[in-house]
């Protein structure tokens, strides 16, 4: 067993805390959550490509009709800014379990009212005033989940270990991605198109009412961190947690912003790729069924490599990781985009498969346990939620700018000025993380301190021994 007396008083006060923490129960909690709540958020996305143009947009020119449904899509990412300092201001207030569960509600009944909604040709324009109306309410909901599901994994991740953990969250958000996308698969054979337009897409919808029930039930039964519980017992709560963020560490949610402008690529290859290669609107007419395998293929090999791409973050650092996943997905997806203008679809879905599966996880694993460690307690969700909601409320507008881009005339320009638009987001994104301090060793009680170093290797490693050792004498505490 490893000596208390070997570390700095930091690692000391720390232990102690550890002994109430169970990373196992949270990192579950948040990926079962993560899965029901994406799920609802990307099945819409789908949709937007598939079917909203011809059911709830059928103006009479297609071009109109699919850049208004995208715009749908991105109209969830405005109020994603509203949701963060809605939810973000709650989960630092009253809890991380708390905003979890009213977000799964918010997400999951609007979800299912989409099912549920009359289309353009039945009701008029109230079809497309609805739906965009509930897409807000899913935009408000997933701001609270993102950042609520990692800071409850991370507060209560033993030190060490902090990026494999929070990588579950994510990982759940892939998989729950990866059954959206499987639930619209074998609609297309099974039922066929007329069927599909007409009434099948509500299916997967309406599924959320099973949806809601299971992810309530799961987050009721999350613990509560202790360095919260801790925050709250010491009255350290701000009457305003983004306003003290924003006093205190605007340099950092600046740099949030920009690292999450690498999301680009993840609109750009779920939203915009499957409409250019499949919309008649651009003439390139490929199988649809073959664009659906790409979120499928792609999300279950990402499924698999998040934890370790996780885990090489405790080693090696975040930023290197980080860096090379956004820089490395900025280049692929210029291969991505001719491939479908070259009417390769197999080539087009094997480079997706390797960047979204691979290469983009060096980002997308990495940045749940980056961003919150950022941040002190006391500010953690807010000061995460409210950057990476603005950012991507911006990246989401990128598939309707595109479809602007990509018309009869310049479909053979758009791997160049599309490729170009990703490209330069995800080096902002590098030059972000870059900036940013190496988090990795740096004591939880720490995080978000300006003074604060990393510690040196060698007694990093010696603490993640004695983290360890604590985390697996943990008992559950009671739900308070």
């Amino acid at each position: 067993m490893p000596n208390n007396r070997n570390f700095p008083s930091a690692a000391r006060s720390m232990s102690a805390a550890t002994v109430e923490k169970n990373p196992r129960k949270a990192a579950w909690s948040g990926w079962i959550g993560s899965v029901l709540e994406y799920y609802d958020f990307f099945i819409y996305a789908t949709a937007t490509a598939l079917i909203f143009p011809q059911q709830f947009f059928p103006t009479g020119n297609p071009v109109v009709s699919v850049a208004a449904s995208l715009g749908t899509f991105g109209v969830a990412y405005l109020a994603r800014p509203i949701g963060a300092i809605i939810m973000g201001q709650w989960g630092d207030k009253h809890g991380r379990k708390s905003v979890l569960v009213i977000s799964m509600l918010m997400m999951g009944t609007a979800t299912f009212l989409v099912g549920c909604l009359p289309t353009y040709n039945q009701i008029g324009l109230w079809a497309p005033v609805l739906l965009v109306l509930l897409r807000l309410i899913q935009g408000i909901a997933v701001a609270g989940e993102q950042s609520g599901a990692a800071a409850m994994v991370l507060e209560h991740s033993p030190f060490g270990r902090r990026g494999y953990f929070c990588s579950f969250t994510i990982q759940g958000n892939i998989a729950g991605q990866l059954l959206a996308a499987a639930a619209f698969l074998p609609m297309p054979k099974l039922l066929g198109e007329a069927a599909l337009q007409s009434w099948g897409w509500r299916i997967p919808f309406m599924f959320s009412a099973v949806v809601v029930l299971i992810g309530y039930l799961i987050r009721r039964s999350v613990d509560e961190t202790p360095a919260f519980q801790e925050e709250q017992s010491r009255h350290d709560v701000p009457a305003s947690p983004l306003r003290e963020a924003f006093r205190t560490h605007k340099a950092n949610m600046g740099r949030v912003f920009l690292m999450i402008f690498v999301s680009a690529v993840f609109v750009t290859v779920t939203v915009f790729g499957t409409a250019y290669a499949t919309q008649p609107t651009y003439g390139l007419n490929l199988d649809k069924t073959t664009f659906l395998w790409i979120p499928v293929i792609g999300n279950a090999v990402a499924v698999l490599i998040i934890p370790f791409v996780g885990r090489l973050s405790d080693v090696v650092g975040r930023r290197p990781v980080f860096v090379a996943g956004a820089l490395g997905s900025g280049l692929f997806m210029y291969a991505f985009l001719y491939f479908i203008n070259a009417r390769l679809p197999y080539m087009a879905l094997a480079t997706a498969v390797v960047m979204w599966g691979v290469i983009y996880q060096g980002y997308n694993a990495v940045f749940p346990a980056f961003f919150q460690e950022l941040f002190p307690t006391s500010v953690r969700v807010s000061a995460v939620a409210f950057p990476t909601q603005v950012g991507y409320a911006l990246t989401a507008f990128f598939p309707a700018l595109s479809s602007m881009i990509a018309t009869k005339g310049s479909v053979d320009a758009v791997p160049l000025t599309v490729g170009s638009i990703c490209m330069v987001s995800c080096v902002l994104a590098a030059i972000g993380a870059w900036t940013a301090k190496e988090t990795s060793r740096i004591p939880l009680e720490k995080l978000g301190d300006p003074n604060a170093t990393p510690m040196s290797v060698a007694e990093y490693e010696r603490y993640t021994l004695e983290s360890d050792f604590h985390s697996t004498s943990a008992k559950p505490v009671a739900s308070r």
